[in-house]
């Protein structure tokens, strides 16, 4: 079921130990802080605030290995958030995941995947994946700049990483690539291009954006992932969208998306009414200007969930 014709259960992932800059352990606070559940209400979008998972603060954890920090914080975390999303899916809510760093995702999809192959779905099951980012995170430790692990979510749901992360949920991939699409694409690492290339994902760049335009590519993005689908679910990075209007992430970089087009974008990912689940991730209040961001991340969430200006 779709948003509106579901309760939306909001679940909290203060995790900033996958990035490389504090802060966005305060994300999911600061989009409360902006209005989240007043959105919710306006939109006539049902919904209940389940908390934040409880997460340990960096301080008082060791990175460990530097080409996969924080690996075993992450993976107890993913692993709690895989629980919750699965549960609520099968309480027939509607999953809304609040970041943190993008290597949530790892635990959100994983939930997702796990609850459909319980119901006894193909392995991996029939996930539908639209990524909104400016990266790929598609590294894995062996390639990562930096061993961040917001950097490799999507390697790991393909199966490829660390092996305690993959093992989240179930041992294997969690999406198959064919189900895959990125939007928004604009910094990548040579290994990720390889990746993509070598890849059956769906990849689509700035440059694709302005020169065929936004409308375009995402009508091809939902027409790829929604072919022979149980799940779409729509993970969104805020720096996917211009600094101008998004100020407030540690990863951002100019010449993304415009406030308008984001909103385009998720309106037409809406009206598909095959939304199942969203998450919005790396909102960082340190590095925003007034809350901006995360007042922008919320009207992101409530124009993917269904708000329209007549219907």
């Amino acid at each position: 079921m779709s948003a509106k014709e579901s309760s939306v259960e909001v679940i909290g992932m203060p995790l900033d130990h996958g990035a490389g800059r504090r802060g966005v352990s305060m994300g999911p606070t600061a989009i409360r802080i902006a209005g989240l559940e007043a959105a919710l209400k306006r939109a006539e979008i049902p919904s209940h605030d389940g908390g934040d998972i409880e997460i340990p603060i960096p301080e008082t954890r060791e990175p460990g290995d530097p080409s996969q920090r924080y690996l075993e914080v992450i993976e107890t975390a993913c692993s709690r958030l895989c629980d919750r999303v699965s549960s609520t899916l099968a309480a027939g809510r509607f999953p809304l995941v609040l970041g943190g760093d993008h290597s949530i995702a790892i635990g959100t999809i994983s939930g997702i995947s796990a609850h459909h192959r319980e119901k006894g779905s193909t392995t991996p099951p029939k996930v539908g994946l639209l990524w909104f980012d400016a990266h790929a995170d598609l590294n894995t430790p062996d390639t990562s700049p930096t061993g961040n692990i917001h950097g490799m979510p999507l390697a790991c749901l393909l199966g490829k990483g660390p092996e305690s992360l993959v093992g989240i949920g179930y041992q294997g991939a969690k999406i198959a690539p064919h189900r895959v699409a990125q939007i928004g694409l604009r910094e990548l690492d040579p290994d990720e291009k390889r990746r993509i290339l070598a890849s059956d994902i769906s990849a689509y760049t700035m440059e694709d954006i302005d020169r065929r335009g936004l409308s375009d590519v995402v009508e091809e993005a939902l027409a790829t992932v929604l072919e022979d689908c149980d799940h779409l679910h729509v993970s969104f990075d805020i720096d996917v969208i211009d600094p101008r209007f998004a100020p407030g992430t540690g990863t951002a970089r100019p010449g993304g998306l415009t406030y308008r087009e984001a909103h385009m974008a998720m309106e037409m990912v809406a009206k598909t009414e095959e939304v199942r689940s969203f998450e919005m991730v790396e909102v960082n209040p340190i590095l925003d200007e007034g809350n901006r961001t995360a007042e922008v991340a919320v009207g992101i969430i409530t124009s993917a969930l269904g708000k329209s200006i007549l219907s």
